[in-house]
């Protein structure tokens, strides 16, 4: 039997990149796309790459036929989604892609996002879903919340060097992240136009990006320390991909070949996550399209730190490929279902 998947908020790029790797994994039929400001419309009206694809066209929320589906993929705006969510059947096992339930602390959320989180029972029994890091508590969860897409560079790399005490918790670390336009969602924004991002690079977000909460919390409790982080992100003129240098502190007697170490055993038997021989530079190119996410480590000139280079693509392994992921992970499927894609070059 077929895994029955409805995607809600079909039509942004999570929502149609969803449907792109569910429409290809074996074990899964679409059976509902949601979309109320498009209900009544093919998908294809707005993404005509889909129109060869049987596919059902859009419906509001309250159209939409849960009562057989077993799974939801909500693609929604944060303080949105947490409202749907308590609205839905409890049959149905559901992967969050908003910011709704990262945050375990109510009261850190409604700091950084501006708004009280009102559904503190789901808040609370959500489990955080970096694929490679909480894979055991994905299995049985009701809720999981798919992490941020700057987040998932940072912290695949950084929670196995933090857990590994080659990093000081109290050192000073520094995530400079650029990403392609493709972040900022498909809603119709001046600084989004070609004109504003085409030969540009844009600082945003400084000194306060809300996903520092997300990170910091993480790194938090990987250490049982009060982790503090430096973040700043960039958008670049490009569609997508994540690119992030991530600068460390290193314990005495440590260098970065002792790093790289921590992230090879760590990763090894991992499909997704690449650690390159030698000093190959991870590039954004080299995981487009792709599940994928490319880390390597390099010594700094000045001894005691290091710099970590890491690579994902924001609409993917950043978002709906890792969310994908983890519906395999819950109904006990093959990690790789649906994400077997290889980089397209050049």
């Amino acid at each position: 039997m077929a895994i029955k998947a409805v995607i809600i908020g079909a039509s942004g790029y999570t929502g149609a990149e969803l449907v792109r790797l569910l429409y290809g994994h074996k074990e899964v039929e679409i059976t509902s796309l949601v979309a109320d400001s498009n209900a009544g419309k093919p998908i294809s009206e707005i993404y005509p790459h889909f129109a060869k694809l049987d596919l059902p066209d859009m419906v509001k929320l309250a159209d939409a036929d849960l009562t057989n589906a077993d799974v939801a993929f909500c693609c929604l705006p944060h303080a949105t989604s947490q409202e749907i969510i308590a609205s839905l059947p409890e049959s149905l096992r559901i992967i969050d892609l908003s910011a709704d339930f990262r945050i375990k602390d109510a009261d850190v959320y409604e700091k950084w996002y501006g708004t009280k989180h009102t559904q503190d029972a789901l808040r609370e029994m959500a489990v955080y879903g970096l694929s490679e890091i909480n894979r055991e508590q994905i299995k049985s969860a009701r809720l999981v919340a798919c992490p941020g897409c700057y987040p998932t560079s940072v912290l695949l790399p950084m929670l196995p060097l933090l857990e590994s005490g080659k990093i000081p918790p109290d050192g000073r670390i520094i995530a400079d992240s650029k990403s392609g336009i493709t972040g900022a969602g498909r809603t119709a924004k001046t600084a989004n136009l070609f004109a504003e991002v085409d030969e540009n690079v844009k600082p945003y977000g400084i000194g306060g990006h809300r996903h520092v909460a997300e990170i910091e919390q993480e790194m938090s409790s990987a250490t049982s320390s009060e982790i503090v982080i430096t973040f700043t992100p960039q958008v670049v003129p490009m569609n997508r991909g994540i690119l992030s240098c991530i600068y460390v502190d290193l314990n005495d007697g440590v260098d970065s070949a002792g790093l790289k170490e921590v992230l090879v055993e760590q990763y090894k038997d991992e499909h997704f996550i690449d650690i390159p021989a030698g000093d190959h530079v991870p590039t954004t190119r080299e995981v487009m399209n792709t599940n994928n996410a490319q880390v390597n480590v390099f010594a700094d000139r000045v001894e005691g730190k290091a710099i970590i280079i890491s690579a994902i693509d924001n609409l993917v392994k950043g978002a709906s490929g890792q969310a994908v992921q983890n519906m395999n992970i819950m109904f006990d499927l093959d990690e790789t279902e649906g994400l077997s894609a290889i980089a397209t070059f050049p």
